[in-house]
């Protein structure tokens, strides 16, 4: 989450007019994250969360991201759909953006998960897998395999400005994925994005799964394979928390089960993952406007995971 276009108090004020949902009392910009501009919206009946989708989120993409969000509520997720409005819509225009108003999920995030927290965190994953293998619509991943040479490209010998040769090592890393990438595997609906900030918990259960927009079709197994390369590592990929690690594998084999092939892959899949997410990094990194009410984040913290799922081929043993 983060703040890249401003709203005024007129403008909302006439936006939420839309909406039975009382009369604005506050709002304030959110910082964090990179790839939307969001508000935490008090109404006089409850808060929302206002989405302005920015130019990473297609807004022909919107309705796949609030049927997958309808489909998991309906079987009892604790995920947040959007609010529709007198008319029924619920994908406006605000600022000349496609926005959302969003139910408001109570919980924090946490930034040292223990290994319990670990757990319950994968078990709803599991639990979210289990409920989207009946969800129909499909979405190519904006973010997948076919992107990253593409983006690799674009970055260029820029990278080498965040840290000398990064160029040659991330294009020999992702010539070694591309090669062993696994094409046999399940593929199904994938949240594709589930760090701790985008888990909502009270002490160690799970109040709420949050941020969709990278949610696409693509290798299920991947899913686990982000997950665990952001909750396994601290926030520089440099301290490795293997309890942590153990417990993403066990809670998420407790509610949906790992095929003999599919955690066979997670090493590999691993490896995707920190090439994916150190590119995105590092394009933030070098083209971020300076204006912007938002948080980078270290792309390198993803090259030292890298190297970890390198130099230990067997963490998910």
């Amino acid at each position: 989450m983060a703040v890249y276009t401003h709203v005024s108090a007129e403008a909302l004020g006439a936006f939420l007019r839309r909406y039975d949902v009382g009369e604005l009392v506050s709002v304030k910009g959110i910082a964090e994250g990179v790839e939307n501009s969001n508000y935490l919206v008090d109404t006089t009946t409850a808060r929302f969360i206002l989405t302005l989708y920015e130019k990473r989120v297609a807004a022909g993409d919107l309705p796949f991201f609030m049927a997958l969000l309808d489909h998991l509520a309906a079987r009892g997720l604790a995920v947040p759909p959007a609010i529709a409005d007198r008319d029924g819509g619920v994908i406006q225009t605000l600022e000349d953006r496609p926005a959302c108003l969003i139910r408001f999920l109570s919980g924090v995030s946490v930034s040292h998960p223990t290994p319990a927290q670990a757990q319950a965190a994968a078990r709803a994953m599991g639990e979210m897998h289990a409920a989207l293998t009946d969800f129909a619509p499909t979405r190519e991943n904006s973010m997948g395999i076919a992107t990253w040479r593409p983006l690799l490209e674009r970055c260029g010998h820029d990278l080498d400005a965040i840290q000398a040769g990064l160029f040659d090592r991330i294009d020999a890393a992702l010539t070694r994925v591309e090669t062993a990438w696994p094409a046999d595997l399940p593929v199904s609906a994938i949240h594709a994005d589930l760090f701790p900030d985008n888990v909502l918990m009270r002490g160690d259960a799970v109040t709420g799964l949050i941020d969709f927009y990278f949610a696409c079709t693509d290798v299920r197994a991947y899913d686990l394979a982000v997950m665990h390369s952001a909750w396994t590592f601290d926030a520089h990929g440099e301290n490795v928390n293997a309890a942590v690690g153990a417990a993403l594998l066990d809670g998420y084999a407790a509610t949906f089960t790992l095929t003999p092939a599919e955690r066979a892959a997670l090493p590999v899949l691993a490896e995707a993952a920190c090439i994916r997410f150190l590119l995105s990094r590092a394009w933030d990194w070098l083209h971020t406007p300076a204006d912007a009410l938002v948080m980078r984040k270290d792309p390198l913290a993803y090259l030292r995971r890298l190297d970890w799922y390198l130099a230990n081929p067997r963490a998910f043993a």
